[in-house]
């Protein structure tokens, strides 16, 4: 059999390759995207931004998502205390470059990822979820379903 063929039996390169699965991000990707994650989150909790928009505001990084090229990163970030965290969107993106280049200080990577920031609102919708849970209609309805 030569070099690169295909085997019915799954073993070799082209076999290999044919079983990864495309669903989800690399593990590369994912320890990538948390170390940007905790790089930004020590870059905010010092907070030593110019942009006055950002001073005294308490921003957390909730999540990062890193494309598979590891060239663009998406940040979810969510304010304590505010729920206008979309309003700080155009302060984020006009000291991302500066943010970029903290990461590259302090990253090992080949070229730091573009950086892109979206509200983390999975907070506000599980806080949406508990108050309907508690309404007495569906309190009522869920004493209901538990005698059956």
């Amino acid at each position: 059999m030569s070099r690169g063929s295909h085997r019915k039996d799954g073993k070799g390169p082209a076999g290999r390759l044919a079983g990864l699965s495309t669903g989800g991000p690399s593990q590369r990707q994912l320890r990538v995207a948390e170390e940007v994650r905790r790089v930004l989150a020590e870059v905010f909790a010092r907070a030593d931004f110019r942009d006055p928009e950002l001073a005294g505001v308490s921003i957390t990084v909730t999540e990062v998502r890193i494309s598979p090229d590891l060239k663009h990163a998406t940040a979810f970030v969510a304010c304590l205390g505010r729920t206008d965290v979309e309003s700080l969107l155009p302060a984020l993106k006009r000291v991302a470059p500066w943010l970029r280049t903290q990461l590259a200080h302090t990253l090992r990577l080949r070229v730091a990822p573009e950086l892109h920031f979206q509200p983390d609102t999975a907070l506000d919708y599980a806080m949406e979820v508990d108050a309907l849970l508690k309404r007495p209609e569906v309190q009522r309805d869920l004493d209901d379903h538990e005698d059956e």
